[in-house]
């Protein structure tokens, strides 16, 4: 379980700079240049990636298993994965209401995935994993939020037809991970119990 829990700390660490340090990441991109930052950035965070990946991957092997949650909590996962992957796909695709509205989706959106993963694992290492990414997810939104107000930043309008593209290409990567590409990588077909 260290092994995960060293890879949070790093890849959420790194991911919380802005969240706690702001001016220090300001100075740093100055110092380095915004190139090196984001080499170093992606270099830890990848680093810290694999380690959650290798560290889960071990404690999988032997569960400590907390309590076994309820089907309901598993079809509930499902439906906030999908919203999870609509959100996801509103921080790309330009000119959507969606982003327009909530302003940082993607950030919502992994704390709709770490929600509902949270509720669907009874596992020590699951509680670990997704209430972490659950915890940095709700305070970087804050985070980002707040510079928002402090900087006046204004979200530009949302377009219909972007929004239902947005939609579509979220459901679509929702199907595709969650009947091939989950049980390819992770090893579990979510659906397949359902």
């Amino acid at each position: 379980m260290w092994l995960l829990v060293l890879g949070l700390l790093l890849f959420l660490g790194v991911h919380s700079v802005r969240i706690v340090a702001d001016g220090w990441r300001t100075r740093g991109i100055a110092r380095l240049g915004a190139g090196r930052w984001k080499g170093l950035y992606a270099l830890l965070s990848l680093l810290g990636l694999a380690l959650i990946v290798w560290g889960w991957a071990l404690a999988r092997r032997q569960p400590v298993v907390w309590w076994v949650p309820p089907a309901g909590l598993r079809h509930l996962n499902a439906l906030f994965t999908l919203a999870a992957f609509v959100l996801l796909a509103a921080a790309y695709v330009p000119g959507n209401l969606v982003k327009a509205r909530l302003r940082h989706p993607m950030v919502l959106g992994v704390a709709l995935w770490a929600l509902g993963h949270l509720l669907a694992s009874g596992s020590g290492a699951g509680l670990l994993l997704f209430g972490a990414f659950l915890l940095w997810a709700l305070l970087d939104w804050r985070a980002a939020m707040r510079r928002d107000r402090a900087q006046g930043t204004a979200a530009p309008p949302g377009r219909w037809g972007a929004t239902l593209l947005t939609l579509l290409v979220g459901a679509l990567a929702w199907v595709a991970f969650a009947f091939w590409l989950h049980a390819a990588w992770i090893g579990v077909a979510p659906l397949g119990a359902l």
